[in-house]
């Protein structure tokens, strides 16, 4: 009779413990998807409003007001029912129909939500503005859009990164 060989006790005892130690370390890189899903939304969040933001501008310097600054109460710097300030949106968290800036220049999912602002729904201040929107109960990262301050400063966009708790509670 032939002798059969395999494996034995000791072999296949080391062959699990080395899959183990990469399983330990391996599976945490796996399994911090919904942490991707969240930043590759903000970042396409990001860019939706950085889109919104050029084409309102563009619209804004055809009709000659990229370098006029809103005043309360004055239409000249709506611009298809969205307020402008220095040719971009303002950045107000309310989408009402005076008020509403860049917020009403986007069509946001109810996944979003607006988690701070400088000055929310204040209209007759339109400089100096920011406001955070992120996914509600995460504010480790965010989109923070910050409005055109004057005619040389333009509005910005960006990703906010960092610690716990950043998004809405820092100034820009």
């Amino acid at each position: 009779m032939k002798k059969q060989g395999g494996f034995t006790l000791i072999e296949l005892v080391v062959v699990i413990v080395i899959l183990g130690i990469l399983a330990v370390t391996a599976a945490p890189r796996f399994l911090n998807l919904q942490d991707d899903a969240r930043e590759a939304s903000l970042e396409g969040l990001r860019g939706a409003i950085a889109g919104a933001m050029g084409i309102s501008y563009g619209r804004s310097a055809v009709k000659g007001l990229e370098a006029t600054a809103y005043v309360a109460g004055e239409t000249k710097t709506v611009v298809g029912g969205i307020v402008h300030h220095y040719g971009y949106p303002t950045a107000v968290s309310d989408k009402t129909a005076n008020l509403g800036g860049i917020l009403q220049a986007l069509d946001l999912s109810d996944d979003f939500s607006v988690l701070a602002s400088d000055k929310s729904n204040d209209a007759t201040d339109q400089s100096n503005e920011w406001i955070d929107i992120g996914f509600t109960g995460y504010t480790e990262k965010c989109v923070r859009y910050i409005a055109a301050k004057d005619a040389t400063t333009p509005a910005k966009v960006e990703l906010i990164e960092g610690e716990a708790g950043k998004c809405g509670l820092t100034a820009p």
